[in-house]
This record gives structure tokens, sequence and C-alpha cells, in this order.
């Protein structure tokens, strides 16, 4: 078996185990508030849960940054074209900014709330928020990623599962604007069912690409079409 076909498989199974426990800590997170004093409470009464989820978001986020890492070692059909290669790329670095975010709240942020410490709250959590804008450069990475597979006449997923995926990813990023930056209502929303449609496609996209039968089929048209 070629560097190629493990490098494919191994950055599939990494992919769907990070997309899979992803989706299940944005079950469990919920929409983010705008206000400062809702989302304080919201993290005081839930508090267990909340430390849970974002200690599983950091560890998903960390799986991204390794199966993107290994999938730009590859050099398979999934990074060939300068925008795969690109947002490939860009998965590590808004992974590890967001795994930040994910760090901060399930500590500071989360001891801040439990103790009614508004003023560390709200400054740990301006910090959050900086570094949480990571998520929204994985969702367009993502999209990207998405949106070559459904044109690809080779693609691993059905074609429109790779559109539905591409339009959820870009939907988390218009989202996260709504929502982080522009602070209305309907972002926090729009974002989250965004970003797990766009997970639960990435898990199968992953396991696809972590079978056998797919990283050698990948290859032999890399062959077919550089020659």
């Amino acid at each position: 078996m070629s560097h190629t076909d493990v490098g494919v498989r191994v950055a599939g199974m990494w992919l769907a185990i990070a997309s899979f426990i992803l989706a299940a800590s944005l079950l469990f997170h919920g929409p983010i508030s705008p206000d400062f004093g809702t989302q304080m409470n919201r993290i005081a009464d839930g508090s267990l849960r909340w430390s849970i989820i974002h200690w599983a978001a950091a560890a998903a986020l960390s799986f991204f940054a390794v199966a993107s890492l290994i999938m730009l070692t590859t050099n398979s059909r999934l990074t060939q074209e300068w925008w795969t290669l690109s947002a490939w790329a860009l998965v590590p670095v808004g992974a590890l900014w967001t795994a930040s975010t994910a760090v901060a709240e399930a500590t500071v942020i989360f001891n801040a709330a439990v103790t009614g410490n508004r003023e560390v709250y709200e400054s740990w959590w301006m910090f959050a928020e900086g570094r949480a804008n990571g998520f929204a450069a994985m969702a367009l990475a993502f999209t990207v990623i998405a949106a070559n597979e459904a044109r690809v006449s080779h693609s691993v997923t059905p074609h429109w599962a790779a559109r539905v995926a591409a339009v959820a990813g870009a939907a988390c990023v218009l989202g996260w604007v709504l929502g982080s930056w522009l602070h209305l209502p309907l972002g926090a929303p729009i974002w989250l069912a965004g970003a797990i449609v766009t997970c639960l496609w990435l898990v199968w996209f992953g396991l696809s690409l972590a079978r056998v039968e797919a990283g050698r089929a990948s290859i032999r048209r890399d062959a077919r079409s550089g020659a």
C-alpha cells in the first residue's frame, strides 16, 4: 500500500472521529446568547455539562488539526487544486485557534461564571470570542472541500450530500458573522445548525476515505489525470 493510500485512510479516520465528537458537543452546547449576563447564567446553571462539552470540543478540534496535517502530506487528489490545498492548510489554523477558546471556556470562563465574577468572565469571554473566529475559518475551509467533492466525478460521498454540506458550511460562516460580529439573535441558531450538518457530512466523508478501496481509487485517478 502506497504512502498516499495510508495517508488518506489515516486522515479520513481522524477526520471522522473529530467530526463525530464535535457534532455531539455542538448538540449539547446550544446557541450562544449575545447577552453576557444571559450566557453567564446558562454556564453557571449547567456548569459540569459546559466543562465536559468544551473539553470534548478541544479534543475534537485537535483531532481536526491532526487529520488536516496528515492530509497535506498525502499528495492525493484531495489536495491537487490550489483551493483544496489552501482549504486543508486553513483547517489546522482555525482548529488550533478555536481549541484555545474551548479550553478557556472549560476553565477560566467556567470558573468565573460559577463564582459570579462578572469582570473576569467578560474579559475572558472577549478573548474567547476573538479566538473563536477560527471556527468560521474552519467552516469556510470545509465549505470549499465539500464544494469540490460536489463537482468532481469521483467523489467518495454522493454529490447531493456534498452539496448539502457545502451549503451548510456557508450557512455556518454566515451565522457566525451575524451572531458573533453583528450580534443578531438569528445568527447563533444558523451557525449551530450549519455546523452540525457539516460535521455529520464530515463523519461520512472521513469514513469513506478510511476505506482501502476509496484510498486506492483516488490514487488511480490521480495517475490517469497526470498522464
